[in-house]
């Protein structure tokens, strides 16, 4: 018989140490003959990212130390390394060159200078990689670029944009795709495919934009073995598959699905080939992801397998499929198969007994305008405790960033170790998120700050209405742009009792005018034109409103942030202060925007729960650091 304690007071086997070990970073796997790679970023090691290769039965490191595998490219990088037949290519984070690793030690290619690089792709026939180059120098701005194999030298082949990502080389060398979006664009909202030959002196001939607009988000042109090109396209309102021939875009399935991610990193892919000419790819429907194989003849669809419901990554080529996937029992990892069989080839780092595992369950309510939102819910679970007769679990309510990002429902250590402490947890996809089709994700222009925050009270509504949460007891969290609906849930609404911000926007008119160029415009859309719209975005921003926060918050804040500059926060925290609000915060000198080193992410835990147990009110059974609510550390 389980013994009723105190919500929070639970003792979970999950400890700090090992929820904290367990967030190891995972990205881009890749097929290339009959290996995989992928990157895996440690936080053991200081948050150093790995390029790391599985062939054989056998795992290798292909970087040692002191390299680290992460490009800065629009700060938040992606496609950092590629592959080839003489050997792979990475960007270096510390001198942003671009190396190459061949059973030795890794050899500099490009000489540092103010100069990025992302979406590598070797040109072997013509002795260079190609790629985007995001020049820093004078007027910022992308262009393609070819990087020579031979000395070095940078040849500029496209450019007139403001921006451009995913250069697709076809099979025999003659043809280049890529996309390209300008100002105030983001490339969910709208982009453009452009196509030119490639002639034997390497040089684009003819370039011309074949897709897209203003009003249509193109995602991963990608070349099939045969020599078609392939794109995702969300004309019809969804991310679906197209097949451009003939001069023209022919829909490969018709689907009310998507197919496609926000593209806020290079290298994405949510689709690849098989042999005979079929696609797979990873359909993304209300919020879960499954592998389709699908006909490339009649657009037919067939589901390969029901074991993984969350993807974030999938790749085929040369026979084989990888994913980087996960599900209601499985941490997110890098998943391989033939179509057929599948096997995990990264290694779990998190192993979780069934009788304390909490599964994610849909929550689909009404918000305001008339619309619906989405959100994940997770009980309370425990082997041994369970939560007194006449109690409700206090609630954390998490926002995700972007705000075009989603919540899947993979295992998540994070999730699991409040669960198994007796909270309740629900990860929210307010309207703005991914995964539920243009509509949805485009019902938050001109409306952040109040449709996101809105579905986050409608949900603790929800959720205390069905008797799953303690009303009373809701704590909101969130990171980045979820740190701003945190924030402006607690300002500009009196449901939350608690609020605790990652490197959170607190102020929006610092953060679109002096963020970094990616995302200088963004709030264009979410907001409206800048200066305009000078007063909207005051009247959005948490830190004008901050004497109307009356609960509790908890900031984390890296010094080294680009995209959220600390001194938000630093400013956010001086009014709670100056309005005898309980505030704290930590910083953590070596994190930018996103905590990668594993003693940050063991103190944030730690410091987070001491934060709860002071708010609401429970004696934790963990030995946890002390926490000062008028003290910054």
């Amino acid at each position: 018989m389980k013994r009723a304690l105190p919500c929070g007071s639970w003792p979970s086997p999950l400890t700090v140490e090992q929820a904290a070990g367990a967030q190891k970073r995972l990205m881009q796997p890749r097929v290339f003959g009959d290996a995989v790679y992928w990157l895996e970023g440690r936080p053991e090691e200081g948050g150093r990212t790995v390029l790391v290769r599985h062939a054989g039965g056998r795992r290798e490191d292909l970087t040692p130390r002191p390299y680290d595998v992460r490009s800065r490219a629009h700060e938040y990088g992606g496609g950092a390394y590629a592959v080839s037949a003489t050997g792979a290519f990475f960007c270096n984070q510390t001198d942003q060159c671009v190396y190459k690793v061949q059973d030795g030690a890794p050899q500099r290619l490009t000489v540092p200078g103010p100069r990025r690089y992302a979406d590598l792709v070797p040109d072997l026939s013509r002795d260079r990689l190609l790629c985007v180059c995001e020049a820093l120098d004078g007027k910022p701005r992308d262009y393609l670029a070819a990087v020579s194999l031979k000395d070095g030298a940078i040849t500029p082949l496209a450019e007139g944009f403001d921006f451009c990502s995913s250069p697709a080389l076809a099979p025999d060398g003659s043809a280049l795709a890529w996309l390209a979006w300008n100002n105030p664009q983001m490339p969910w909202d709208g982009c453009e495919l452009w196509l030119a030959e490639l002639g034997p002196d390497g040089i684009l001939h003819e370039p011309r934009s074949i897709a897209g607009g203003t009003q249509e988000s193109i995602f991963q042109p990608r070349w099939s073995p045969e020599g078609m090109l392939y794109f995702i396209s969300d004309r019809t309102g969804y991310w679906n598959l197209y097949r451009y021939a003939g001069g023209d875009a022919h829909e490969v399935c018709a689907d009310p699905a998507d197919y496609g991610y926000a593209q806020w990193l290079f290298g994405m892919s949510s689709y690849g080939f098989l042999p005979g000419g079929d696609l797979v790819a990873a359909r993304v429907e209300a919020g879960r992801s499954h592998p389709v194989r699908i006909e490339a003849g009649t657009g037919r669809r067939t589901p390969l397998t029901a074991r993984y419901s969350h993807i974030e990554h999938l790749d085929a080529a040369d026979g084989r499929l990888v994913m980087l996937a996960g599900a209601a029992d499985a941490t997110l990892g890098v998943v391989a198969g033939d179509g057929q069989t599948f096997s995990r080839l990264s290694e779990a780092g998190f192993a979780w007994a069934p009788e304390y595992l909490s599964r994610a369950q849909a929550l689909r309510f009404p918000s305001s305008d008339g619309e619906e939102a989405h959100a994940w819910y997770y009980p309370p679970t425990h082997a041994e405790c369970a939560v007194p007769e006449g109690e409700l679990p206090p609630l954390i309510l998490r926002c995700h960033g972007g705000p075009t990002a989603m919540n899947g429902d993979a295992l998540d250590p994070r999730i699991q170790f409040w669960t198994s402490r007796g909270f309740a947890f629900a990860d929210l996809n307010y309207r703005g998120s991914t995964g539920f089709g243009r509509a949805y994700r485009r019902s938050l222009a001109g409306n952040w700050g109040v449709k996101d925050v809105e579905d986050s009270v409608r949900a603790v509504a929800q959720l205390a209405a069905l008797g799953l949460a303690d009303w009373g007891r809701a704590a909101v969290s969130g990171s980045s742009a979820g740190g701003f609906t945190a924030l402006a849930a607690v300002a500009f609404r009196q449901v939350f009792r608690a609020c605790s911000v990652q490197y959170g926007i607190s102020e929006l008119e610092t953060a679109m005018t002096d963020t970094h160029r990616f995302e200088a415009r963004y709030g264009d859309s979410l907001l409206g034109p800048w200066p305009q719209a000078k007063g909207l975005y005051r009247a959005r921003s948490p830190l004008h409103a901050a004497t109307a926060i009356r609960v509790p918050v908890l900031f984390f804040q890296g010094l080294k942030d680009r995209v959220v500059l600390p001194d938000q926060t630093g400013r956010m925290l001086q009014a709670l202060r100056a309005n005898r609000v309980p505030a704290a915060c930590l910083t953590f000198a070596e994190e930018g925007h996103g905590f990668r080193r594993a003693d940050t992410l063991r103190t944030v835990l730690a410091t987070e729960l001491a934060f709860y147990a002071q708010v609401f009110g429970f004696d934790p059974a963990d030995a946890l650091p002390p926490l000062d609510l008028g003290a910054a550390s």
